[in-house]
């Protein structure tokens, strides 16, 4: 099993045929364990290896906030302006995926964290990383 970061290859094909997601459209972020298998190839959301649910974290993830579109010279960059977070969860998270809940739980993209994060009755947050060329999580140059 492995988890590959990536932005899909499905979200990819949406954007050139021209059936791209929408701002009105819900963006959700689940956790997935070590054992899950993500990658680019990923085309639907799936809970196979998802964390289980404590504290407030529920499988299914829970909605982005914030969805915007910038541009960066000639990086178009998609970013949500808060960081989704958890409280009094217990987690062990090795990556996570953004999918879109109103378009038939399409994926977007898969994050791997580079090694397994652990809260313990604590607050688990996923950081994004800021919308710029260099930085931006969903970004096409």
């Amino acid at each position: 099993m492995a988890i590959t970061a990536a932005l899909t290859n499905s979200f990819k094909q949406e954007l050139l045929a021209m059936s791209p997601h929408t701002a009105g459209d819900v963006y959700k972020i689940a956790l997935f364990q070590s054992s899950a298998t993500l990658s680019k190839a990923t085309t639907v959301y799936s809970n196979s290896g998802e964390c289980p649910g404590t504290g407030n974290y529920t499988q299914g993830g829970i909605n982005l906030v914030g969805f915007s579109v910038t541009l960066d010279t000639d990086t178009a960059i998609l970013d949500w302006t808060t960081d989704p977070s958890w409280t009094n969860a217990t987690i062990t998270a090795r990556g996570a995926m953004i999918y879109n809940s109103s378009r038939a739980n399409k994926a977007v993209a898969v994050l791997d964290f580079g090694a397994d994060i652990t809260s313990t009755n604590a607050t688990f947050t996923v950081q994004l990383p800021s919308p710029a060329a260099a930085t931006g999580l969903i970004r096409i140059t």
